[in-house]
């Protein structure tokens, strides 16, 4: 299976199927299509715009629907080409959060908060962080929120029970957490965490605050030769030499065995690994599982995707109507959830009696209280059209330390200098 993320799973449709299937369902409708909305987007967020199909017909028959769904990756690459190009462009660009900053800061959508589409003015339809990420370099919103990933810690209960470890140890702060890991692996076999890169990942968000930025602060300097990242490099170090990690990198099928052999204990991730692990991943772990805050406090969002409009589209004014039915609509945020376990970004859903129900998958656990809790607390960090390079150069740095001994000072410096090179020529 190789390298995977979350949106190309199992579960995605060919992309032809997709073309196919939402036109001709859209002739159906009352009156024929006069125009046509092409919606550029990825597994598996494209069943979210085919489930909403029939309800964007019912308000729109004048306006042909048609889903354009290419593999993750290769979506984000045709779409890179196109702002680039200025042709081959959709009505509505869906990006995912690993994507944001680098198309927020491009230049080629529209800013969304001037007349006729008035943006700020639905500010309080969405969870804060998530519009924040929406925002380019100049304080255009370029692209709304559909759905969010609140950060969690999902753990087996049954190997913390064994060795004795409570809910409480593995959340109240990461030495707790390391020392915790300690006593699973040594009662039942199992790493603590799939990979030490994560718990550096995780760290990496301690203590941020409205306005700050994870890589760069509001003029555009480098942070990362700070306290702050030393801190997250020693704890990632400190877990594996402890022989904590099953250094089984994320969406590999190393990392996937390791949840289906109950090899992996914890795993800090975005609310919607619930799904991938019941849907695909390891559905024979039902039940065994619980999700808990992030340890130490943390509060940080893992995934998500938003939908942008190109300066070049041709049917804008539908555009922005899909843009509003996929974010703002309870009743297809909720849909949403339910069929793709997205969270929804649109705050009136958080009050719906869903976030009530327990979940079988963890064990009957009413777990979307926490996430909706989680969701409303994450802090509104800004993004930066340089976060995937910088994001990139620390990972190979990390890689440096924990796989050559490399001193975690000397590395935070050669990353800072090579951001600011890389950011220079850009």
């Amino acid at each position: 299976m190789g390298h995977l993320n979350r949106r190309t799973t199992a579960c995605a449709l060919l992309t032809a199927g997709l073309v196919a299937a939402v036109p001709g369902a859209a002739r159906a409708a009352t009156r024929a299509p006069t125009s046509v909305l092409r919606v550029a987007t990825f597994p598996d967020l494209d069943r979210a715009a085919i489930a909403a199909a029939p309800r964007w017909r019912a308000l729109h028959p004048e306006v042909e629907l048609k889903i354009l769904s290419m593999q993750y990756s290769d979506h984000h690459l045709s779409m890179t080409t196109a702002l680039a190009t200025g042709s081959g462009l959709p009505d509505v660009m869906a990006i995912d959060l690993r994507y944001i900053g680098k198309f927020a800061g491009s230049g080629g959508f529209v800013d969304l908060n001037p007349p006729p589409y008035r943006a700020a003015e639905h500010a309080d339809d969405y969870v804060r962080f998530a519009l924040a990420q929406g925002v380019g370099p100049n304080g255009a919103q370029v692209a709304i929120p559909a759905d969010i990933g609140p950060g969690t810690l999902i753990y087996r209960k049954d190997l913390l029970d064994k060795a004795g470890v409570s809910e409480a140890e593995i959340t109240r702060d990461w030495d707790a957490y390391l020392s915790a890991g300690q006593r699973i692996r040594k009662a039942t076999g199992a790493y603590l965490m799939a990979d030490a890169a994560d718990l550096r990942d995780i760290a990496l968000r301690q203590g941020l605050r409205d306005g700050e930025g994870l890589y760069f602060d509001a003029e555009g300097r480098v942070l990362v030769d700070s306290e702050r990242f030393r801190r997250a490099f020693e704890l990632g170090r400190a877990a594996r030499r402890a022989g904590l990690d099953a250094r089984a990198i994320a969406w590999t099928n190393d990392w996937a065995a390791g949840f289906k052999q109950g090899r992996i204990a914890t795993q800090m991730m975005g609310a919607w690994l619930v799904g991938q692990l019941r849907n695909w991943v390891a559905p024979e772990t039902a039940g065994l599982w619980r999700s808990a805050p992030l340890p130490g406090g943390v509060q940080a969002a893992f995934g998500g995707s938003f939908y942008a409009i190109p300066k070049k589209a041709a049917n804008k004014t539908a555009a922005w109507d899909f843009i509003r039915l996929m974010s703002a609509d309870a009743q297809v945020q909720l849909q949403s959830l339910k069929v793709l376990d997205s969270f929804p970004a649109m705050r009136a859903t958080y009050d719906d009696a869903v976030m009530d129900e327990p979940i079988a998958f963890l064990g009957g656990q009413r777990a979307r209280q926490l996430w909706r809790d989680t969701a409303r607390r994450i802090p509104a960090i800004p993004v930066n059209r340089f976060d995937a390079i910088a994001t990139q150069i620390i990972r190979d740095e990390f890689e440096r330390v924990i796989a050559r001994g490399k001193d975690i000072a000397a590395a935070l410096q050669d990353a800072r200098a090579l951001i600011e090179r890389r950011a220079r020529r850009r």
